[in-house]
């Protein structure tokens, strides 16, 4: 069994504010240890149903947030970027599960921290016409390379939008939104002991399940920008049409996709001058 670890940051146990997942931030190195021992909990889990490897993609805006020297011994890490497949780099169909650890719900949600990758820069997305932030869109990318997703945690609406989107996968409220920058929390052992149990339920799953086939029918991705000028940038990129002055949308295969995403975040990026939230 070869598992794979999607690890975000929002939605780690006891984080709720941007000073906790921003560099910079005045409780950003103490989130960095608990978003370390979020992906710790679930390596172990992993490990503990007979997982012979596990790689961890640190998934987070930098994608250096991760504590090295902290993370558990067994697990490989990608770290920093640019990455290609940005919060799904490197995985392929030779994994058999995909466990996304810190995730949080898409824009307009109210759950903790909700976004959907650029922060306000982005109003909305959607897959053929299905509303989406980072877990449906991460979903439908893994399941079309053929490797099912198992397991997520994140808070309570994060935890509602997996189910929402595909009931079979297991998942873990590390704390309940009480608004977008505010939550109640459960217990850091208690969280971590719950990621652990179920990233083994969802591996021990995945050893018995029917894996998806690998998917290369075409789909088509929208994206609403808060900015006209950005959805003006991206009609310059073969392919892309404009479905109103600030929705972008272009047809592809969904791994395609996820992979011209990362381009149009970065034409975003540069046109307003911003950091990605992310």
């Amino acid at each position: 069994m070869q598992v794979y670890i999607s690890a975000d940051m929002e939605g780690v146990t006891g984080l709720v504010a941007a000073q906790d997942v921003q560099a910079g931030g005045q409780d950003y190195q103490h989130g960095r240890a608990m978003m370390t021992e979020d992906v710790n909990a679930a390596v172990r889990g992993a490990l503990a149903v007979g997982a012979t490897r596990v790689l961890v993609n640190d998934a987070h805006s930098t994608m250096r947030n991760l504590l090295v020297d902290q993370l558990h011994p067994e697990a490989e890490l990608v770290r920093d970027k640019p990455k290609r497949m940005g919060m799904l780099e490197d995985l392929d169909p030779e994994f058999d599960a995909v466990l996304c650890v810190g995730y949080h719900a898409r824009a307009g949600a109210l759950g903790v921290l909700s976004h959907s990758y650029m922060g306000h820069e982005i109003e909305d997305m959607w897959l053929d016409d299905r509303p989406m932030g980072e877990i449906g869109f991460a979903h439908a990318t893994a399941t079309a390379l053929g490797v099912p997703v198992v397991m997520l945690s994140g808070d309570d609406v994060a935890c509602a939008e997996m189910t929402a989107w595909d009931a079979d996968v297991v998942t873990v409220p590390v704390k309940y939104a009480r608004d977008r920058f505010s939550a109640r929390l459960r217990p850091a052992t208690e969280a971590r002991t719950a990621i652990e149990e179920a990233a083994a339920e969802g591996v021990r799953r995945a050893a018995f399940q029917p894996r998806p086939s690998p998917d290369e029918s075409p789909a088509t991705l929208a994206v609403r920008w808060q900015s006209a000028t950005v959805a003006a940038q991206l009609e310059a990129i073969p392919g892309v049409t404009l479905r109103d002055s600030r929705t972008v949308q272009v047809t592809g295969p969904v791994p395609q996709l996820f992979r011209l995403f990362g381009i149009f975040m970065r034409v975003a990026s540069s046109v307003t001058d911003q950091q990605p939230y992310c």
